[in-house]
Protein backbone atom coordinates (compact mmCIF):
# COMPACT_ATOMS: atom_id res chain seq x y z
CA UNK A 1 0.00 0.00 0.00
CA UNK A 2 1.27 3.46 -0.91
CA UNK A 3 0.02 6.62 0.77
CA UNK A 4 0.82 10.32 0.57
CA UNK A 5 1.36 12.58 3.56
CA UNK A 6 3.30 15.55 4.82
CA UNK A 7 5.88 15.23 7.54
CA UNK A 8 9.00 16.60 9.16
CA UNK A 9 12.19 14.59 9.41
CA UNK A 10 12.99 14.36 13.13
CA UNK A 11 15.89 11.91 12.88
CA UNK A 12 18.16 10.62 10.12
CA UNK A 13 20.97 8.12 9.82
CA UNK A 14 23.03 6.85 6.91
CA UNK A 15 22.57 3.23 5.86
CA UNK A 16 25.25 1.85 3.58
CA UNK A 17 26.80 4.29 1.14
CA UNK A 18 23.77 6.12 -0.20
CA UNK A 19 20.59 5.24 1.71
CA UNK A 20 18.94 6.98 4.65
CA UNK A 21 16.82 5.64 7.48
CA UNK A 22 14.66 8.52 8.66
CA UNK A 23 12.18 9.04 11.46
CA UNK A 24 9.24 11.17 10.37
CA UNK A 25 6.57 13.01 12.31
CA UNK A 26 3.77 12.68 9.77
CA UNK A 27 0.41 14.40 9.55
CA UNK A 28 -1.66 11.21 9.38
CA UNK A 29 0.41 8.24 10.56
CA UNK A 30 2.10 9.40 13.77
CA UNK A 31 5.86 8.88 14.01
CA UNK A 32 7.22 6.31 11.57
CA UNK A 33 10.64 5.09 10.42
CA UNK A 34 11.20 4.76 6.69
CA UNK A 35 14.01 3.97 4.26
CA UNK A 36 14.91 6.53 1.61
CA UNK A 37 16.98 4.69 -0.97
CA UNK A 38 19.79 6.63 -2.69
CA UNK A 39 18.78 9.70 -0.68
CA UNK A 40 22.43 10.61 -0.05
CA UNK A 41 22.97 11.03 -3.78
CA UNK A 42 22.90 14.68 -4.86
CA UNK A 43 21.10 13.64 -8.04
CA UNK A 44 18.21 11.98 -6.22
CA UNK A 45 15.06 14.02 -5.61
CA UNK A 46 14.90 12.68 -2.06
CA UNK A 47 18.25 14.20 -1.05
CA UNK A 48 17.12 17.60 0.24
CA UNK A 49 13.64 16.41 1.22
CA UNK A 50 14.79 13.73 3.69
CA UNK A 51 17.37 15.72 5.64
CA UNK A 52 16.97 16.51 9.33
CA UNK A 53 14.33 19.17 10.09
CA UNK A 54 13.04 19.21 6.52
CA UNK A 55 9.26 19.46 6.17
CA UNK A 56 8.27 17.55 3.02
CA UNK A 57 5.54 16.03 0.91
CA UNK A 58 6.09 12.29 0.90
CA UNK A 59 4.88 9.28 -1.02
CA UNK A 60 5.47 6.23 1.17
CA UNK A 61 5.11 2.53 0.49
CA UNK A 62 3.94 0.59 3.55
CA UNK A 63 5.20 -2.97 3.39
CA UNK A 64 4.60 -5.82 5.77
CA UNK A 65 7.55 -4.89 8.00
CA UNK A 66 8.86 -1.51 6.87
CA UNK A 67 8.11 1.81 5.21
CA UNK A 68 9.92 2.95 2.06
CA UNK A 69 9.87 6.51 0.71
CA UNK A 70 9.09 6.39 -3.01
CA UNK A 71 9.34 10.14 -3.61
CA UNK A 72 9.73 13.32 -1.61
CA UNK A 73 9.73 17.06 -2.23
CA UNK A 74 10.66 19.75 0.33
CA UNK A 75 8.15 22.31 1.59
CA UNK A 76 10.29 24.06 4.22
CA UNK A 77 13.88 23.39 5.30
CA UNK A 78 14.23 26.00 8.10
CA UNK A 79 17.49 27.50 6.92
CA UNK A 80 17.32 30.06 9.74
CA UNK A 81 18.21 27.37 12.27
CA UNK A 82 21.45 26.30 10.61
CA UNK A 83 23.50 29.30 11.68
CA UNK A 84 22.61 29.26 15.40
CA UNK A 85 23.72 26.23 17.40
CA UNK A 86 21.52 27.16 20.37
CA UNK A 87 18.34 27.33 18.30
CA UNK A 88 19.34 24.28 16.27
CA UNK A 89 19.90 22.23 19.43
CA UNK A 90 16.49 23.29 20.77
CA UNK A 91 14.87 22.27 17.47
CA UNK A 92 16.49 18.84 17.78
CA UNK A 93 15.11 18.58 21.32
CA UNK A 94 11.59 19.20 19.98
CA UNK A 95 12.17 16.40 17.49
CA UNK A 96 13.33 13.95 20.14
CA UNK A 97 10.40 14.91 22.36
CA UNK A 98 7.98 14.18 19.52
CA UNK A 99 9.66 10.83 18.91
CA UNK A 100 9.17 9.98 22.59
CA UNK A 101 5.51 11.04 22.82
CA UNK A 102 3.83 10.52 19.45
CA UNK A 103 2.65 6.96 18.75
CA UNK A 104 2.58 5.21 15.37
CA UNK A 105 -0.54 4.97 13.20
CA UNK A 106 -2.45 7.85 14.75
CA UNK A 107 -3.79 11.18 13.55
CA UNK A 108 -0.83 13.38 14.45
CA UNK A 109 -1.80 16.65 12.77
CA UNK A 110 -1.86 18.56 16.07
CA UNK A 111 1.64 17.37 16.99
CA UNK A 112 2.94 18.30 13.55
CA UNK A 113 1.36 21.73 13.69
CA UNK A 114 2.93 22.37 17.09
CA UNK A 115 6.43 21.37 16.03
CA UNK A 116 6.25 23.28 12.74
CA UNK A 117 5.08 26.48 14.42
CA UNK A 118 7.74 26.22 17.10
CA UNK A 119 10.43 25.69 14.47
CA UNK A 120 9.08 28.68 12.55
CA UNK A 121 9.39 30.96 15.58
CA UNK A 122 12.84 29.56 16.37
CA UNK A 123 13.98 30.11 12.80
CA UNK A 124 12.69 33.69 12.64
CA UNK A 125 14.20 34.65 15.99
CA UNK A 126 11.13 36.71 16.86
CA UNK A 127 10.32 35.20 20.27
CA UNK A 128 12.13 34.32 23.48
CA UNK A 129 13.41 30.79 22.94
CA UNK A 130 12.59 29.79 26.52
CA UNK A 131 8.94 30.66 25.88
CA UNK A 132 8.98 28.57 22.70
CA UNK A 133 10.54 25.71 24.67
CA UNK A 134 7.92 25.88 27.43
CA UNK A 135 5.04 26.12 24.95
CA UNK A 136 6.25 23.10 23.02
CA UNK A 137 6.89 20.96 26.09
CA UNK A 138 3.66 21.65 27.94
CA UNK A 139 1.37 21.66 24.91
CA UNK A 140 2.84 18.41 23.56
CA UNK A 141 2.38 16.74 26.93
CA UNK A 142 -1.20 18.03 27.06
CA UNK A 143 -2.00 16.67 23.59
CA UNK A 144 -0.46 13.34 24.65
CA UNK A 145 -2.84 13.00 27.58
CA UNK A 146 -0.63 14.46 30.32
CA UNK A 147 -2.35 17.83 30.73
CA UNK A 148 -1.87 19.06 34.31
CA UNK A 149 -4.84 20.24 36.37
CA UNK A 150 -4.24 23.99 36.63
CA UNK A 151 -7.79 25.22 37.14
CA UNK A 152 -7.68 25.79 40.89
CA UNK A 153 -6.16 24.76 44.20
CA UNK A 154 -6.68 21.04 44.63
CA UNK A 155 -7.60 21.49 48.29
CA UNK A 156 -9.78 24.62 48.58
CA UNK A 157 -10.66 25.44 44.99
CA UNK A 158 -9.02 28.87 45.07
CA UNK A 159 -8.45 30.08 41.49
CA UNK A 160 -5.62 32.44 42.31
CA UNK A 161 -3.58 33.75 45.18
CA UNK A 162 -0.42 35.80 45.44
CA UNK A 163 1.49 32.69 44.51
CA UNK A 164 0.57 29.08 43.75
CA UNK A 165 2.55 25.86 44.06
CA UNK A 166 2.81 23.32 41.25
CA UNK A 167 3.56 19.67 42.06
CA UNK A 168 4.82 17.92 38.90
CA UNK A 169 4.44 14.48 40.47
CA UNK A 170 0.66 14.84 40.82
CA UNK A 171 0.27 17.51 38.09
CA UNK A 172 -1.79 19.68 40.45
CA UNK A 173 -1.60 23.12 42.04
CA UNK A 174 -2.12 24.35 45.59
CA UNK A 175 -2.60 27.87 46.91
CA UNK A 176 -0.09 29.27 49.37
CA UNK A 177 -2.48 28.63 52.29
CA UNK A 178 -3.07 24.96 51.48
CA UNK A 179 0.40 23.97 50.35
CA UNK A 180 2.43 21.89 52.79
CA UNK A 181 6.04 21.16 52.05
CA UNK A 182 6.69 17.44 51.76
CA UNK A 183 9.14 15.13 50.09
CA UNK A 184 7.75 15.61 46.58
CA UNK A 185 9.23 18.38 44.39
CA UNK A 186 7.12 21.55 44.31
CA UNK A 187 7.60 24.86 42.55
CA UNK A 188 6.30 28.22 43.69
CA UNK A 189 4.81 30.27 40.86
CA UNK A 190 3.73 33.90 40.64
CA UNK A 191 0.38 34.37 38.96
CA UNK A 192 2.04 35.48 35.71
CA UNK A 193 3.66 32.06 35.30
CA UNK A 194 0.51 30.15 36.26
CA UNK A 195 -1.51 32.25 33.80
CA UNK A 196 1.01 31.39 31.08
CA UNK A 197 0.76 27.68 31.87
CA UNK A 198 -3.04 27.84 31.75
CA UNK A 199 -2.83 29.62 28.41
CA UNK A 200 -0.51 26.95 26.97
CA UNK A 201 -2.79 24.12 28.09
CA UNK A 202 -6.23 25.56 27.43
CA UNK A 203 -6.05 28.17 24.65
CA UNK A 204 -7.04 27.65 21.02
CA UNK A 205 -4.03 26.86 18.90
CA UNK A 206 -4.42 30.09 16.94
CA UNK A 207 -3.63 32.00 20.14
CA UNK A 208 -1.04 29.63 21.58
CA UNK A 209 2.05 31.79 20.96
CA UNK A 210 0.35 35.14 21.59
CA UNK A 211 1.80 36.02 24.99
CA UNK A 212 5.04 37.27 26.46
CA UNK A 213 6.67 37.21 29.87
CA UNK A 214 9.45 39.15 31.52
CA UNK A 215 12.83 37.36 31.17
CA UNK A 216 12.90 36.08 34.76
CA UNK A 217 9.34 34.78 34.52
CA UNK A 218 10.15 33.10 31.18
CA UNK A 219 13.10 31.32 32.80
CA UNK A 220 10.91 30.08 35.64
CA UNK A 221 8.20 28.93 33.24
CA UNK A 222 10.80 27.03 31.19
CA UNK A 223 12.28 25.45 34.32
CA UNK A 224 8.88 24.26 35.60
CA UNK A 225 7.71 22.91 32.22
CA UNK A 226 11.03 21.12 31.80
CA UNK A 227 10.75 19.56 35.26
CA UNK A 228 7.24 18.35 34.43
CA UNK A 229 8.41 16.95 31.08
CA UNK A 230 11.38 15.09 32.54
CA UNK A 231 9.24 13.76 35.39
CA UNK A 232 6.52 12.57 33.03
CA UNK A 233 8.98 10.85 30.69
CA UNK A 234 10.93 9.42 33.61
CA UNK A 235 14.21 10.58 32.08
CA UNK A 236 15.94 13.55 30.54
CA UNK A 237 16.55 13.53 26.80
CA UNK A 238 20.03 13.73 25.33
CA UNK A 239 19.12 16.69 23.12
CA UNK A 240 17.74 18.59 26.12
CA UNK A 241 21.01 18.23 27.97
CA UNK A 242 22.92 19.38 24.88
CA UNK A 243 20.67 22.43 24.49
CA UNK A 244 21.25 23.36 28.12
CA UNK A 245 25.01 23.11 27.61
CA UNK A 246 24.67 25.55 24.68
CA UNK A 247 22.41 28.08 26.42
CA UNK A 248 23.57 31.67 26.59
CA UNK A 249 20.40 33.13 28.13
Amino acid sequence: MTFSTEGIIIKEQTVGESDRLVTILTRNEGVIRAFARKAKSLKDNKNSATGLLCYSRLSIYKGREKYIIDSASPIEVFFGLRSDIERLSLAQYFCELAAALVPEETDSAEYLRLVLNSLHFLSKGEKNILLIKAITELRMLSVSGYMPDLLCCKNCGDYESESMWFLPGSAMIYCQNCFKQGDAPAYRMPMSVLTAMRHICYSDFSKLYSFNLAPDAAKLLSFICEAYTVGTLGRSLRTLEFFKSMMTI
